[in-house]
């Protein structure tokens, strides 16, 4: 058990209890016997198959509708503020949804970054990513079979670099806004910041799901944002097409390095320095 110190005006340090869960093993052999965890893979598939399909399909049906000339209009449709609203809503949803299940990941990227701070274990987060990248499938697979006739016309949802953008301000677009889902997924999880705010109630999935709004907002312009491998790598296999599996690299490389800098970043430098200014604050009651 650990203890979280506060300063109170007028009554000086304070100490709010809080348990840090203990570290996932490397490899778990025992948990591959429990049906919770084969559960947990389940949830994973499905959670991803679904943020697919409802996020292509508001794509797809954003580019008809403003498509002049299959007579759409200018501004019809959603706008990318809309689409950034369906990624970050879908994923506020759904990590609502399977949080206590799976974890409510939804992204090889996150679970990525969970596994490097010893979150999940190894043959967890292996699943994980599979299951991850089979429920992206099916769920671009779904928008292909009920847009067929619109599905390869408009991009099919897929990633890919936009014209006049080098790769490298691609991948660092990736990286950055990668870096920023995973960083408030640490943050919003952090059992230390919830008893320390226990004050304010913070539900989860709503930064974690704003977290994926901003980004959208940001680099849709770019790389029609990735931060997720697992949803660039289901649209680029139905889609099929050689542009996104020329660019597809970056969508892989630059979240796991944008996940790895922010477990890195919270579990070594701001959980780090919390435990360095606790032992001062200790080492001070004792004088």
């Amino acid at each position: 058990m650990a203890k979280d110190v506060e300063a109170v005006p007028g009554e000086g340090f304070q100490t709010r209890d809080y348990q840090d869960p203990p570290p996932a093993p490397f490899f778990d052999g025992a948990e591959l016997k429990k049906w919770s965890f084969y559960r947990a893979v389940i949830a994973e598939f499905v959670a991803t198959l679904l943020f697919l399909y409802i996020t292509v399909l508001t794509v797809i049906g954003y580019k008809i509708q403003s498509d002049v000339k299959a007579g759409g209009f200018d501004c019809g449709g959603v706008g990318i503020l809309g689409i950034a609203w369906a990624f970050g809503g879908m994923i506020f949803i759904l990590v609502y949804c399977t949080a206590g299940i799976s974890g409510g990941h939804i992204n090889p990227a996150v679970t990525f970054g969970l596994f490097l701070a010893r979150k999940v274990s190894l043959p967890r987060a292996v699943l994980y990513i599979i299951a991850q990248c089979l429920g992206a499938i099916c769920g671009v697979g779904f928008v292909k079979a009920f847009q067929s006739s619109y599905y390869t016309r408009y991009g099919g949802g897929a990633n890919s670099l936009a014209d006049g953008y080098s790769t490298g301000t691609g991948l660092a677009a990736e990286i950055i806004g990668t870096f920023v889902l995973v960083y408030t997924v640490f943050s919003a999880t952090d059992p230390k910041r919830s008893a320390r705010d226990s004050h304010v109630p913070v539900l989860a999935p709503l930064p974690i799901g704003f977290a994926v709004f901003m980004v959208h907002l940001a680099t849709i312009p770019i790389t029609g944002t990735g931060i997720n491998p697992a949803r660039s790598f289901g649209a680029a296999v139905i889609y099929n097409k050689s542009k996104p599996w020329d660019d597809h690299w970056i969508f892989w490389v630059g979240p796991f390095i944008g996940a790895a800098i922010a477990a890195f970043y919270h579990q070594f430098v701001l959980r780090a320095s919390g435990s360095k200014s606790l032992g001062s604050f200790r080492s001070a009651a004792n004088v």
